[in-house]
């Protein structure tokens, strides 16, 4: 009997052992219709369902902004020197200017019409320009418009079924929303980058004469300009246009102008084919301590009025030297830049609430802006 039982131990000792080997060399021998499902569980890891988006996945926002952003490409012809016919230049010199250059960037599709907005430094100078859809087509563009003072611009191509951008709310952002920037960086092809909004109102960077940007730590590089900054649903909230950088690559400080500023400049260019902006023809200066003293203000925030243009708006409206704007429209004033922006934005000829702070007294006046002129150009 003891034979038996010793026997009977070692023959399921050696089955049990065979069946571990096979079940870790060779799973699939045992695999059969009948297995249960807690086996099945055990052996196959969860797909998820098929075209479920993961949680916190920017996937929908990308699919659907990505297809309104195009890449830009422009040519310009060769520009010869006065002297490239002279053999002496040519000796020294060799052949100038024989090559012709071109030029990367992005725009975004904001009408079934073809319109495209992009960069001013992108498209400036070029005699050619083609469009490339995320859709693979292409086609040539012209330039409905620049704004050099914005630098932005708008193009246009002539094609069917073209998918459009959603434009969204900048006035709405704040500091830490989570954003998308989308372009073609160094023409490797559309690339989408993400990251948060890391300041806002930008200005006195000396790249436009109009600046009030998003800055963002959404990877912005070379090729990124004119492409678009969205937000979490895929909506456009601005036009990338420039980028802090030692080395000429992201260095996590990108800026974007607001979608505000560039939906104002593509219905001037479409409509008027020019920017109309307002004017009150004043001196303005941001509030320092000093000027607070010489001109005895009270005020903590607002932007001191030191010249007034004669029988320019301002004036005819009543605002003096030593006042200070606190507020336009009821939005407060805090410094030039924004000041600058707020009356640039206004309809030329249509009244508007001006709060002055004068002798440390609060007085509302109405001021008709006039049309802002246009620069003169420098001394030949």
């Amino acid at each position: 009997m003891k034979r038996l039982w010793l026997l009977f131990s070692q023959i399921a000792t050696v089955l049990l052992a065979a069946y571990f080997v096979v079940a870790t060399l060779k799973p699939q021998w045992l695999d059969r219709p009948g297995r249960s499902a807690g086996v099945v569980a055990l052996l196959e890891a969860p797909s998820g369902v098929p075209g479920e988006v993961p949680a916190g996945s920017f996937r929908l926002a990308a699919q659907k902004a990505s297809a309104a952003v195009v890449s830009i490409n422009t040519s310009k012809a060769a520009r010869r020197h006065p002297n490239a016919n002279d053999p002496w230049f040519r000796f020294f010199y060799g052949d100038q200017g024989n090559e012709a250059q071109g030029g990367l960037g992005s725009g975004v599709i904001v009408s079934p019409s073809g319109y495209i907005l992009t960069n001013n430094h992108v498209v400036e100078g070029a005699d050619e320009i083609e469009v490339f859809l995320n859709d693979s087509r292409r086609a040539p563009a012209k330039v409905i418009g620049t704004d050099p003072d914005s630098d932005l611009a708008v193009l246009k191509v002539e094609l069917d079924k073209l998918p459009i951008m959603v434009l969204g709310n900048s006035d709405n952002l704040q500091v830490g929303d989570q954003v998308l920037a989308i372009g073609n960086p160094f023409g490797v092809g559309q690339t989408v980058t993400s990251g948060i909004v890391s300041a806002l109102g930008r200005n006195q960077l000396g790249i436009n004469t109009f600046e009030n940007f998003i800055q963002t730590d959404a990877a912005i590089n070379p090729g990124n300009s004119g492409g678009a900054l969205v937000d979490i649903n895929g909506n456009l909230l601005g036009i990338n246009t420039a980028i802090y950088s030692r080395s000429g690559g992201s260095m996590g400080i990108g800026f974007a102008i607001p979608v505000t500023t560039a939906k104002q400049v593509l219905e001037g260019l479409v409509k008027d084919g020019q920017v109309t902006r307002g004017w009150i023809g004043v001196e303005p200066n941001d509030l320092s301590p000093e000027l607070a003293e010489t001109f005895d203000v009270k005020v903590k925030e607002g932007v001191i009025i030191t010249g007034v243009l004669q029988n320019g708006p301002a004036a005819k409206a009543g605002i003096r030297p030593g006042d200070v704007i606190v507020a336009i429209a009821d939005k407060p004033v805090r410094d030039v830049t924004q000041l600058l922006a707020v009356v640039s934005g206004l309809k030329p000829g249509v009244p508007v609430r001006f709060a002055v702070s004068r002798k440390n007294q609060t007085v509302d006046l109405e001021v008709s802006p006039g049309l802002r002129p246009k620069p003169r150009p420098g001394p030949q």
